[in-house]
Parts: structure tokens; C-alpha cells; sequence
């Protein structure tokens, strides 16, 4: 429940910074008038019939947006964390957008699971579908700024469930940076910052060459994030907190009609700091386990809406 309100107050925080900002527009000078060109209809002539059909007519309704996808991967991996390996990791969403606010589904089903340093199966050596995501936004324009802000429902069967609320702020600029923030405020308090870019070079016809890299920051606030003390044997440190993972990828974008496009990657991911690698006596220095080098491909197919 004391999710649910704070959820409630950042949207309806969101919707008044919107209206303050559409405010502003109004308030800005009129342009010059521009001239009509001259009608077929004589002055005080009485309108067609096919004029007033064409004056009664509503304006167009701003269409629901979305994609409806299907990943299939060799591994999981999340924020640096590898959640799943040696399998066939299969990751289906869906998402819909409408004047800016949108809601989306994703999971994670994993054919065979098995443990990593950052993973405990909840059905070992099985098929399971461990991972559910909601996630609702909204996005406001302003020039070639993109603000959103959001929550996200965590809904996990090898871990506790959690919720987050994020914003982040991007530029349509050649590289895209974004800046993303997000906020555990139930099983794992804590922040998570990332900075990414990406850009995509047109390669033959409509076939592109996506590249991309990204950089996170952890700080951990609540008691979960204790680090391994080596002199008590135990995770009674301080709370986690460094430059954690790293992430380069290609990628092609491969359109096979004008709704269906098919995504191969390929991603290779990397501890940024001796943290996020950290281990003593086989005991990782944070608590989520340490980070190691993986490389993580597959494939994606996505139909556009």
C-alpha cells in the first residue's frame, strides 16, 4: 500500500511538472500570421456538402504505440550479475505507449537452471520461468531532451520480490546519452546510476549496425548490501558502494517487413572496479556476489505496433 501512494504521488507529480512546461509554451510570443491561400468559394457563398464533412470531422486520435518481442540468449545477465548460464535463456515482452505513458511486461524463462556466483536456482537443473517485470512510465519531450520517470515491479522466484522507481534524461544527439537513476525501496534499498550511448550507422538498404556501451555505479544502502569482513568470517562491512559494471555491444537490425525486424547481439560485460571482482577466501566482497568478464549473445525478433 505504501508503494502503491508513493507510485501515485510521483505520477501525479509528473503531470503537474508537464503542465507547468506546457504553461511556458503557451506563453510564448504568436508567430506571424500566415496568409490563406484563396478558396474556390465565392465570399458569403454557403459551404459544400463536402466541406462540411470535412470540417466535422474529429481530430485524429493519437494511436496506441508498442512491441511485442521475443529474446533467446545464452545468458542472463543484469546489471553486471549473471542470473542464468549454459542454457537457453528465453526473455518474451510487451510493450504499449500512449501520449507518453507507457506500460510494459517482460520475463525471463530459463530451460536448465543453474547456480553462478550472483544466482541460486529456485528449481536447479530444471526449466523455470524465474522472472517477471512491470514497469509504468511516462516520457516528456522538451526540444531534444527526453525526461521519464517510472516504477518497476520486480516479481522473482529465486530471490525476494522488490519495486523501484527510476528517471532518466536523455539527448537526441549522435550518441544518445542517457543518464537512468533507480531506487530499490523494498528488499535491497539501495541506488543504482547508469550512463549509456549508443548509435546505430545504416549499412545496406535498411539493414543497421547498432553499437553500444554503458556504465553503472551501485551504492547500496540498506542492510543487505553488508560486505564480507574477513576478520569476523561474515557480511558485517560496510555497505557495498562502487563503480560495478561495464558493457559494450553490436548489434545488427535486420527489417524482414515493415513491422517485424530481427536483432542478433552480441554483448561483452566487465567488473569496472576491484569491488565489483573483489573476493577473499572464496568469499565475494559484495554481498550480490562478485563480477566477472562474460560474453552474452543471442538473438532478438520484434513486431512493431
Amino acid at each position: 500500500m505504501k508503494a502503491a501512494v508513493v507510485f501515485l504521488a510521483v505520477f501525479l507529480m509528473v503531470v503537474c511538472v508537464t503542465g507547468v512546461l506546457r504553461a511556458q509554451e503557451v506563453k510564448e510570443p504568436p508567430k506571424a500570421a500566415v496568409t490563406e491561400p484563396p478558396t474556390t468559394t465565392a465570399p458569403g457563398a454557403p459551404a459544400s456538402p463536402e466541406q462540411k464533412a470535412e470540417a466535422a470531422k474529429p481530430p485524429a486520435e493519437e494511436p496506441v504505440t508498442g512491441t511485442a518481442s521475443v529474446s533467446f540468449l545464452n545468458q542472463y545477465m543484469f546489471r553486471g550479475y549473471q542470473l542464468g548460464k549454459d542454457s537457453l535463456i528465453i526473455q518474451p515482452s510487451l510493450t504499449a505507449s500512449y501520449k507518453g505513458f507507457t506500460a510494459s511486461f517482460w520475463g525471463n524463462i530459463d530451460s536448465h537452471e543453474k547456480a553462478t556466483q550472483n544466482f541460486n536456482p529456485d528449481d536447479p537443473g530444471h526449466q523455470s520461468f524465474n522472472e517477471t517485470d512491470l514497469t509504468l512510465s511516462y516520457t516528456y519531450t522538451l526540444g531534444k531532451f527526453s525526461l521519464t520517470g517510472g516504477y518497476i515491479y520486480y516479481g522473482l522466484r529465486y530471490a525476494n520480490e522488490t519495486q523501484e522507481f527510476f528517471g532518466s534524461i536523455s539527448h537526441d544527439s549522435f550518441l544518445k546519452p542517457t543518464l537512468s537513476i533507480y531506487r530499490d525501496i523494498s528488499a535491497y534499498p539501495g541506488w543504482y546510476l547508469n550512463l549509456s550511448i549508443g548509435h546505430s550507422f545504416k549499412i545496406y538498404q535498411e539493414v543497421t549496425l547498432d553499437l553500444g556501451a554503458s556504465a553503472g555505479y551501485e551504492i547500496g544502502t540498506g542492510n543487505f548490501w553488508d560486505t564480507y569482513q574477513p576478520g569476523t568470517g561474515t557480511y558485517t562491512g560496510s555497505k557495498y558502494s562502487a563503480l560495478h559494471d561495464g558493457m559494450v555491444k553490436a548489434g545488427l537490425t535486420i527489417p524482414v517487413s515493415k513491422k517485424v525486424v530481427i536483432q542478433p547481439m552480441l554483448a561483452y560485460w566487465f567488473p569496472l572496479s576491484n569491488d565489483a571482482e573483489k573476493r577473499t577466501a572464496g568469499n565475494s566482497y559484495n554481498p550480490n556476489g562478485y563480477l566477472k568478464c562474460l560474453w552474452q549473445g543471442g538473438v532478438t525478433v520484434a513486431y512493431n505496433f
